[in-house]
């Protein structure tokens, strides 16, 4: 059985309405990455030191001594990026470290804004 091909002509568009042969194309829709979100640990002035690092590495993998230079940060300025994430990581993060907090009756805050 053999099968032919011919070349489509421009005169071979159409063959009558609603007979459109020739080829549509769509360009391509750029692909954007997503945006990203902070996650910020606020000072408090009763959430104890020791407290506020064990949450820098268990939640957000750190060293002992990353968690430390973090939580002092956050002791002297106020606040302090602890990661950068998408906002669905961010987001739960957050709401980890905020629930762990609360467990431990610590009024620990943890934010997370757009980079």
């Amino acid at each position: 059985m053999a099968v032919s091909f011919r070349q489509i002509t421009m005169s071979d568009k159409t063959d009558g309405p609603g007979h459109d042969t020739s080829l549509l194309t769509k360009p391509k829709a750029k692909t954007q990455r997503p945006p990203l979100y902070k996650v910020l640990l606020l000072n408090d002035d009763y959430t104890p030191m020791e407290f506020v690092v064990h949450v820098l590495e268990r939640f957000f993998g750190l060293s002992h001594a990353q968690a430390f230079e973090i939580m002092l940060t956050v002791h002297k300025k106020g606040l302090a990026v602890v990661g950068v994430f998408s906002f669905e990581v961010a987001e739960t993060k957050v709401a980890q470290v905020m629930d762990f907090a609360r467990r431990h009756q610590h009024p620990l805050q943890c934010t997370m804004e757009k980079e």
